[in-house]
């Protein structure tokens, strides 16, 4: 999967080179700025503080497990989210590898008054605004992906257009790489993720979120992200004081979404 992140990265690299082309840097600062005030993803995901809040995924496949949801509707999917006690929605627009667009955005903004994260691989701050313009309220930044001013120029830029960033850590050395920046250039718009995938096996524990809470110094601004398959585990990260979870390919293989979201929040 580290060769699959090098591979991705890359193809975005082009893909960005050609969306300036198409749309030009000066006209998406332009549509940035036009567009309807972002919703308030902090907020939302962290308040109130000590209750359970999950941030529910949409996405219809991956490089690891491919297609996991056949029949695939972002928007009937983001309202059953909202039906069933989501606080938040995070919506995959990348298209080569995880077969998303970035219309989903504006679409499910649209149908449910939940916020809206893009997750997707940023890696310019072109994609910043790209996301802003698309009526994104939160983004990811994958540190993996990220050299350190990179990382401060997202950062800065994200909470000039008043935008929430997600900022996603998978191994201890980036989380060093990240924690002093937490929170900058001021608190209230950075969530700090910890990524439960081991990007070279493939797998996910639960216990690796567990392993780096002692190196998180403020844990109500702290995301659990994938392996979340139950309540139990729910109730494990809520004991250790984690309280946000980001959960998309367990739900997303379910029969009834529904239903899931409900027994993964109340057992």
């Amino acid at each position: 999967m580290a060769d699959i992140l090098d591979r991705i990265v890359e193809d975005k690299r082009l893909q960005v080179a050609q969306d300036k082309r198409r749309i030009g840097v000066e006209e998406i600062k332009s549509r940035a700025k036009d567009a309807p005030p972002a919703r308030n993803f902090f907020a939302d995901v962290t308040r109130p503080k000590g209750a359970l809040r999950v941030i529910a995924e949409i996405k219809r496949a991956s490089p690891s497990a491919g297609v996991i949801r056949p029949d695939f509707d972002p928007v009937a999917i983001a309202t059953t989210y909202h039906q069933n006690g989501a606080a938040a929605i995070s919506c995959l627009t990348d298209e080569k590898y995880f077969q998303g667009r970035l219309e989903y955005i504006q679409q499910i903004r649209q149908a449910v008054p939940l916020a809206v994260l893009r997750k997707d691989f940023l890696i310019d701050t072109y994609q910043v605004y790209e996301s802003r313009a698309a009526g994104a309220d939160a983004v990811l930044l994958i540190a993996e992906c990220l050299g350190e001013a990179q990382l401060l120029d997202m950062l800065t830029l994200a909470t000039e257009l008043k935008m929430t960033t997600l900022v996603e850590i998978h191994d201890v050395e980036n989380l060093l790489k990240v924690r002093p920046h937490i929170g900058f250039p001021h608190p209230g718009h950075t969530l700090l993720g910890i990524n439960n995938r081991d990007l070279k096996a493939m797998t996910t524990d639960l216990n690796h979120t567990l392993r780096l809470i002692e190196m998180v110094q403020d844990t109500d601004i702290l995301v659990s992200e994938s392996g979340i398959q139950t309540h139990q585990d729910v109730q494990r990260l809520q004991q250790a004081g984690i309280h946000r979870i980001l959960v998309g390919e367990h739900l997303m293989s379910q029969t009834d979404i529904g239903a899931a979201l409900r027994t993964l929040i109340n057992g």
